[in-house]
């Protein structure tokens, strides 16, 4: 099999890797408070219908792991036998959410469910067999587009994968724009910089800076042709800031969907559009190299912020209700990004560097 024709592969491996991670986490979230609860470990699955339930919590259980479901097909369609990666992809989201409900009993803020295990199984069932339905126009549809966009390089299937996760970095509504790597709150940390608006506008307009460049270099590098990157760059980190002005209107309310565009965050999507212009014809080990460069910037200036005042009134207005875990969720990939990006990084470049020698 060509590297081409590897890539939707090992893309799918690696999203249904990241996919369960996310579960895993939601699942789980806070991570605080075991305990021995003294109940059987099986006792949820003869329960009878929960006391307390809605139509939300029903719908999201099923549709958090359709994408698993689907990831998990793709993943495994070299399986010999025409139904191998339908059943085994939905025992595996099977098996996954009855380890979580298992371990949810050690936790006093969660409840263990049989109806949660059946949801998501089904949940698991349902993008299988949607992936078997699709699977070979995706493959040859992804084939296709690895071919004509996208440079074969080392690990450039992570690279799509973390570009996905980034997403979710906007997402959160009381995080600074593009403001990855923060581990103010995981470290307990006081940053030494009071604040003052000229300086924080200022560090703001860094951060927002320093990872734009970086997420579209990152972009860049995995691109075949430099002519494509002026195209597709601009219109990933338009997503991204698509992203962010929904979850700010639905997660906090549609009049503060444009409130994170501050004096700062103009500034740096400014200052990011112009580098941009000028660094998107770097071959793509240079903008490789640049883009740690820029992501290691934004990463100490994001740990070196004062407090950011619209957080705290993001937070004060967002009613969080059924989202408590999602934002949990965004915050943390938003903090571990760039820490998963530089690795990746430098596997990519150093694997570069040896095809070229």
């Amino acid at each position: 099999m060509s590297q081409h024709g590897r890539r939707p592969l090992v893309l799918a491996r690696y999203l249904a890797l990241a996919w369960c991670g996310l579960i895993v986490y939601g699942s789980l979230h806070p991570f605080s408070g075991w305990q021995d609860l003294g109940v059987p470990l099986l006792a949820f699955l003869e329960a009878g219908w929960p006391k307390y339930w809605t139509a939300f919590d029903l719908a999201a259980n099923v549709a958090v792991y359709v994408p698993l479901g689907f990831f998990l097909v793709l993943a495994l369609s070299r399986l010999p036998g025409r139904f191998t990666a339908l059943c085994l992809a939905t025992l595996l989201a099977g098996g996954l959410s009855l380890g979580m409900e298992v371990l949810q009993n050690w936790l006093p803020t969660r409840i263990p469910s049989n109806l949660d295990l059946a949801c998501n199984t089904l949940g698991g069932l349902i993008g299988a067999i949607w992936a078997q339905h699709l699977g070979p126009r995706v493959f040859s549809r992804l084939e296709s587009t690895a071919h004509r966009l996208l440079a074969p390089l080392p690990h450039g299937e992570l690279g799509l994968t973390l570009l996905g996760l980034w997403m979710m970095v906007p997402l959160s509504p009381e995080t600074l724009l593009f403001g990855a790597g923060d581990l103010r709150q995981l470290l307990s940390y006081t940053p030494p910089i009071p604040f003052s608006a000229d300086s924080y506008a200022l560090i703001e307009a860094g951060i927002t800076a320093c990872n734009a460049v970086a997420v579209g270099l990152i972009l860049r590098g995995l691109l075949a042709r430099r002519r494509f990157a002026y195209l597709i760059v601009p219109m990933f980190l338009l997503c991204g800031l698509a992203v962010r002005m929904l979850g700010a209107a639905i997660l906090v309310s549609p009049a503060e969907a444009m409130a994170w565009l501050t004096p700062g965050a103009r500034q740096g999507l400014l200052a990011a559009a112009a580098v941009l212009l000028l660094s998107l014809w770097l071959p793509a080990r240079a903008s490789l190299l640049l883009a740690a460069l820029a992501l290691i910037a934004g990463t100490l200036l994001v740990n070196l912020a004062p407090a950011n005042p619209y957080s705290a009134a993001a937070l004060a207005a967002w009613r969080q209700g059924h989202f408590l875990n999602f934002n949990g969720l965004t915050r943390l990939v938003a903090s571990l990004w760039p820490f998963l990006a530089l690795p990746f990084l430098w596997l990519t470049v150093r694997g570069m560097r040896r095809r070229s020698t």
